[in-house]
């Protein structure tokens, strides 16, 4: 009986290990859902004397969503097109970028107009 009981508790305890190893491995959904990366946003553009002609000021936490280092792009209304050089600003909140107005009339674009921003 003793050879018996031993072959079976033997059995349990590898049950266990399985139902224990079968624990640590993740569920299919959260191997293969990855989040999507942001690659542009809509944002309202306005108007500043204090940034330069080929420049555009955004803030840090919007560089850092849209992986902006150098180069960005203004798209309006899904024709106009203006790449200019990024300027990081903490100042400015999250929700608005600003352009020299000159630049930015020159290009038709307008103040308070909403604009989409890409990386490049």
């Amino acid at each position: 009986m003793n050879v018996l009981s031993e072959t079976q508790g033997d059995s349990k305890s590898a049950k266990r290990d399985i139902k224990s190893l079968i624990a640590i491995i993740p569920p299919p959904q959260s191997l293969t859902a990855k989040q999507p990366k942001i690659k542009e946003r809509r944002i309202r553009l306005r108007y500043s004397g204090l940034v330069k002609p080929d420049e555009l000021r955004l803030s840090k936490s919007l560089a850092e969503e849209l992986e902006i280092k150098d180069v960005v792009q203004i798209v309006v209304g899904g024709k106009k097109s203006v790449d200019l050089k990024a300027v990081i600003d903490d100042k400015l909140p999250p929700n608005e970028v600003l352009g020299n107005p000159e630049a930015m009339k020159s290009k038709g674009i307008a103040d308070n107009s909403i604009v989409t921003i890409r990386g490049k």
